[in-house]
């Protein structure tokens, strides 16, 4: 049996579906399982795999509860919910949609430099109010502009390259990247220490998985390193930025602006520290979930999990 929970209709693509379906095993899918922790237990006590999303925490605890389950699929790149150290002892196989997503996210952190720039919906407000102010909306170009990513991998990589595009300057921290390895400085792209990064940036995008060393990795002092009027974009996890943090230093104009599709805690409850601030445009969790990038995913996913249940290695293994 395969259980699938989290799913929402549109993030399991009809590639992933079909798959499901032609495979003749016995599927259930669920969206609101990961609510119901008992009802999961149950299924997983029969289950040989396993498909998520963000929801739920698949711990040591969880699968206890799924004696024959021999592969995870993640529905998305992110990790951070997946116990790989359990999953692992157990002899778990782990797949996830690596990369699949990487357009998508690339093209999220492009419109929102150009959104943050340029004020349409601010000025497509203002002359459905009966104003026609040209000056306060001719904005800013990216042209000439300093981009720094925080992470040089496939999408920071993917961003980069189109950012040079525009006539950006761009500069990276990754220190998982070394001194010889040729993407970044084929795009022409500096490598530098993150404070170095952040005091140079007009724009700062991160795309770092969530570990311990990058929780909180932008809070007070980091964010004081950026520049005054600069902004800050996170395609990565909600936690990499200190949410309490941030919204003192937006208040203090450093940075100026921030763009969040993830957030410390999704959806965020009512005593949200940003829902209310100017300073930030809040999107839920959708830079990965373009139409393509949803059948990349399922593609991958899907096929990976029936892969290993058929004895064959992931393509996506972690």
């Amino acid at each position: 049996m395969i259980v699938v929970t989290e799913m929402l209709t549109e993030m399991l693509a009809d590639s992933g579906a079909q798959l499901l379906t032609d495979s003749g095993r016995r599927v259930v899918a669920d969206e609101t399982l990961w609510r119901e922790p008992a009802q999961l237990r149950g299924l997983l006590s029969e289950a040989e795999a396993l498909i998520v999303g963000n929801q739920p925490r698949v711990d040591a605890e969880l699968l206890q509860a799924a004696p024959q389950l021999r592969v995870i699929g993640r529905l998305g790149v992110g990790l951070d919910n997946i116990d790989l150290a359990a999953a692992r002892e157990r002899g778990i196989a782990v797949t996830a949609g690596r990369n699949a997503n990487a357009i998508a996210v690339t093209e999220y952190v492009l419109a929102a430099m150009l959104h943050v720039a340029r004020e349409l919906t601010a000025a497509d407000v203002s002359v459905r109010a009966g104003e026609w102010d040209r000056t306060r909306f001719g904005g800013h170009e990216l042209w000439g502009k300093t981009l720094g990513l925080v992470g040089a991998g496939e999408i920071g990589r993917r961003v980069a390259q189109r950012a040079r595009a525009f006539d950006m300057v761009v500069v990276a921290h990754d220190p998982l990247v070394g001194p010889y390895d040729v993407g970044p400085p084929e795009q022409g792209v500096a490598l530098l220490q993150l404070e170095e990064v952040l005091a140079r940036a007009d724009y700062v995008s991160l795309h770092v998985p969530l570990l311990a060393a990058t929780r909180h990795l932008m809070n007070r002092e980091t964010l004081a390193r950026m520049r005054p009027g600069a902004v800050l974009i996170n395609t990565s996890r909600g936690a990499i930025v200190d949410e309490a943090a941030l919204r003192e230093a937006l208040d203090g104009g450093r940075p100026r602006f921030a763009v969040l599709d993830v957030r410390e805690q999704e959806p965020p409850g009512p005593d949200d520290v940003l829902r209310g601030h100017r300073g930030v445009l809040l999107t839920p969790h959708i830079a990965g979930l373009t139409a393509e990038a949803q059948e990349r995913i399922a593609w991958l996913v899907v096929g990976d999990v029936l892969r290993v249940l058929d004895g064959e290695r992931a393509i996506g293994a972690v």
